[in-house]
């Protein structure tokens, strides 16, 4: 397998243009800098493309983007995600705890210590929570502590189980980059319609693989699920050589190394719904998700389905036994 190099993202918010010029030339060939002048105007980004870390130049006139900050540390998502602040030399931290980033450097001290700060900022981060190097989203510890969690407050809630047909013979075909670029769009994609949809206490997590989890309000599962599958198949053609595309098919081999033909990819998508009453450990709400994601994978084309325990005949049909998408 060849080595994948995963460049770091640094998203800066300054106004001050001087700073800005420093930081980039302090950084270059190190880290992809991308800078905004406001915290509102990032906060696109950050939600879409999930950064290796947010550096904030802290203005004492700018009370809006410290309580920025503070709403996406807050965010069961991006809780994970480090911040570091650069303060004024004239800056007074009278309640530290109201400043909610792992780290900070002085105006003064920015030469000597911001570029340790950003390193030990990102790795820190990276030794306390598992995050998917490719997409940036929270991995499977995450993903059931965030379940259990929200059991535990008896927290009604529904959980999206996503997973892409066909993918391996996509991966097969075109190799690991390509398919590497397939991953992370169906991750941003995920994201950027789970968080529009319900833009704080919904989750988007990265299981592996072609496998994704979101976790929103049981009120919007369906209308989210819905919204992804199209997106998805409106982009999916895309990544796609022409004349593959034109004949919806590529050639590749199955799990037993048999030549064949396989449709452009799809994604299953399976619905649970954890109400408090019903369930008390995570694996009661996972286990039901995947049933009705292989159950989804049993259709041709992208769908989603949904855990309803009154739906008997949906139940039936999971028990048979059907050869399931790859």
């Amino acid at each position: 397998m060849a080595s994948r190099n995963y460049t770091k993202t640094l998203v800066v918010v300054c106004r001050d243009v001087i700073l800005n010029n420093e930081i980039e030339r302090s950084t270059k060939g190190l880290y992809q800098i991308v800078i905004f002048s406001e915290m509102p105007s990032a906060l696109d980004y950050i939600y879409n493309s999930i950064p290796h870390l947010i550096v904030i130049s802290v203005m004492n006139d700018d009370p809006i983007a410290i309580k920025i900050i503070n709403e996406i540390k807050t965010d069961p998502l991006f809780h994970q995600l480090p911040v570091l602040a650069i303060l004024p030399d004239q800056f007074t931290i009278d309640h530290p705890e109201a400043l909610m980033v792992e780290d900070y450097v002085w105006r003064a001290d920015f030469e000597r210590d911001f570029l340790a700060r950003v390193y030990l900022s990102i790795f820190r981060s990276e030794q306390i929570v598992e995050i998917n190097p490719l997409t940036r989203l929270p991995g499977n510890i995450s993903i059931s502590r965030n379940i259990q969690e929200r059991l535990e407050r008896k927290e009604d809630f529904a959980l999206g189980y996503a997973d892409i047909d066909y993918f391996k013979p996509f991966n097969d075909r075109y190799g690991f980059s390509r398919g590497d670029e397939v991953i992370k769009m169906t991750g941003r994609l995920i994201l950027g319609i789970v968080k529009a949809k319900q833009p704080k206490t919904s989750f988007v997590g990265h299981v592996g693989g072609d496998d994704f989890v979101f976790i929103i309000d049981i009120d919007l599962v369906e209308e989210a699920a819905a919204e992804i599958i199209k997106a998805f198949d409106s982009l999916i053609t895309g990544c796609y050589d022409r004349e593959d595309s034109t004949q919806g098919f590529i050639e590749s081999f199955d799990r037993k190394g048999k030549a064949s033909h396989f449709s452009v990819m799809g994604i299953s998508i399976g619905i649970a719904e954890a109400r408090s009453h019903h369930f008390s450990h995570y694996g009661e709400v996972t286990q039901p998700a995947a049933e009705m994601k292989k159950f989804a994978k049993q259709f041709k084309g992208s769908c989603f389905k949904s855990d309803r325990r009154q739906d008997k005949e949906a139940e039936k049909q999971i028990k048979k036994t059907k050869k399931p998408k790859s």
